[in-house]
């Protein structure tokens, strides 16, 4: 007997072998057979779904859970666009928090207004406190005089208060640690953002991470969410490399930096695993710290390379030897130059042509270089939504010839490389939906198209949420398609974004997904919602 049998809907599969059906059977959380397979077979349950359209359940491969659900919880100096609006809200958050301590702040960014903040402008406002406002990039934060005196003064030179890259994590280490209940709240306040938008599976890209400090349990909080019934999405952990410690391994093993107990990729199964080791090389561009081979336009500035302890190069051809899938943060060209470089000389010490390593954001892609991730098997996870809400800024500060080259698709797809959507949530707003309609219009939120060329269909940008997002994370076997013996994650939609004007695609209600075969609110195991439930950021 199943456990249910879906019917009355427009199964869209995403398998070749049979790309459609009406009707689909479940049976401990797996998907046991389609149509004539299951019709006649008697079920706990029928859902009548009334001609709604089902797909694989969405997968966003590069999201921050953590930082989402903490952001969504911390008070903002977003949308202000007036310096005086901002410092008015800084007072307010000191106001309103407990005496004494560390008083943090989300949403900055200077481009509304101007200019960065100074470091006494923030003194005027934080009765003695220490202030950080965290940049919505995630590679930056504007920090009072309270927090600087702290830091190294070779630390901050130059600095009148807007911290970037390992300066800012130098900060970061300076906050009292959160709790593992509470970063197990901010996991689920997140999970549940997700999957009201319709993802079922995510890739968490990085706990350990310095350039977010946390806590140094971050990867025990979701266990602890998972334990508590408060994880209502499949993770996979990403683990930064700045989490790994060196170690005195065999030398035939060519491991020289481990995580506790030797783990690596592929730990874990079901809910919660362990994937890919995060290495960053550059910054973001919303704070000017992506490298680039040429300056941001109308300046002399080339972004920058992350210092590290050990060179980038040797960090990433360690973690490869070790048996690690790389997912290599790598915005800029210059960058995306060292990402491939690295890869490519890690591949010539140890051929792992199943590796499946990962370039995250490749977000300028040079056309000498789209070859190269072909050669070396590397596949791009791009962030379709960053043009779709920053494209007219990136646009203008990578000029004309540039912005042809920003966050690409049809160029990978044409020279064979698989390419994979997602979110980088919080840093814009999450929906998969409205990344799908960008990746087919190329337009931003203005109308301005940007790289037309690199437009996709509705089914190439379909397959970046799901068949080849399961490929990235190494999860095909089990999600990706709804074929019969993988696990029933579905996601119902009001309307199949094959069949309406692309420009519709992103306003798709999302009705409700399905989690190993659990719906709509059955438990912590499912979660209903509507694409219209942004995560405001």
């Amino acid at each position: 007997m199943l456990c249910t049998r879906v019917t009355n809907a427009n199964i869209v599969t995403m398998d070749p072998d049979r790309p459609t059906a009406r009707e689909l059977g479940i049976w401990r959380g797996r998907v046991v057979g389609l149509d004539e397979e299951v019709a006649a077979l008697p079920a706990r349950r029928v859902v009548d779904l009334d001609g709604a359209t089902v797909l694989p359940g969405l997968i966003d491969s590069h999201v921050h859970l953590l930082w989402a659900g903490l952001k969504e919880a911390t008070p903002s100096v977003a949308p202000c666009a007036r310096v005086e609006d901002v410092l008015r809200a800084v007072a307010d958050a000191v106001a309103a928090a407990p005496p004494g301590g560390w008083v943090d702040l989300a949403g900055y960014d200077q481009r509304p207004l101007g200019r960065h903040l100074t470091a006494a402008e923030l003194d005027a406002v934080s009765d003695g406190r220490r202030v950080f406002i965290g940049h919505d990039s995630g590679h930056g934060g504007m920090v009072n005089s309270a927090i600087l005196a702290l830091l190294p003064p070779e630390a901050t030179r130059g600095s009148d208060g807007f911290l970037a890259e390992e300066t800012m994590s130098a900060a970061l280490r300076l906050r009292p640690p959160r709790t593992q209940e509470a970063l197990a709240a901010a996991v689920e306040r997140a999970g549940l953002r997700c999957r009201a938008e319709g993802i079922t599976a995510c890739a968490e890209a990085g706990v350990g991470s310095g350039l977010f400090a946390h806590s140094p349990l971050e990867a025990a909080a979701f266990q602890h969410a998972l334990e508590s019934g408060r994880l209502p999405l499949r993770v996979q952990l990403m683990v930064a490399a700045d989490a790994l410690g060196p170690v005195d391994a065999a030398p035939e093993d060519r491991t020289s930096h481990a995580l506790g107990l030797g783990l690596r990729t592929g730990f874990g199964d079901g809910r919660l695993s362990l994937g890919a080791l995060k290495v960053f090389v550059d910054g973001g561009m919303m704070a000017r710290t992506a490298a680039l081979t040429t300056p941001y336009e109308g300046t002399d500035s080339l972004g920058r390379v992350q210092r590290t302890s050990r060179p980038l190069e040797e960090v990433i051809v360690a973690g490869h030897l070790a048996g690690w899938q790389l997912a290599v943060h790598a915005i800029g060209d210059r960058a995306v130059d060292i990402a491939l470089s690295a890869l490519e000389e890690a591949q010539r010490q140890r051929p792992r042509p199943q590796a499946r390593h990962r370039i995250e954001h490749a977000g300028l892609v040079r056309p000498d270089q789209i070859p190269r991730f072909a050669r070396v098997g590397a596949t791009p996870v791009v962030q379709p939504s960053f043009l779709r809400y920053f494209g007219d800024d990136y646009a203008t500060i990578m000029g004309e010839e540039r912005s042809a080259w920003l966050y690409r698709g049809r160029s990978f797809r044409q020279h064979g490389v698989r390419l994979v959507g997602s979110s980088d949530r919080p840093v814009t707003e999450g929906a998969p939906l409205r990344a799908i309609q960008f990746m087919v219009e190329r337009a931003s939120s203005s109308g301005r198209i940007i790289g037309p060329d690199e437009s996709l269909t509705v089914e190439e940008a379909l397959r970046a949420y799901t068949v080849d997002a399961a490929y990235a994370c190494h999860w095909e076997e089990s999600a990706g398609s709804l074929t019969p013996g993988k696990r029933a994650d579905l996601t119902v939609l009001g309307d199949d974004p094959r069949r309406v004007d692309p420009s519709r695609i992103g306003g798709i209600e999302v009705v409700t997904t399905f989690l190993e075969g659990m719906a709509g609110t059955e438990g912590t195991e499912g979660v209903a919602g509507t694409a219209g439930a942004g995560a405001g950021h």
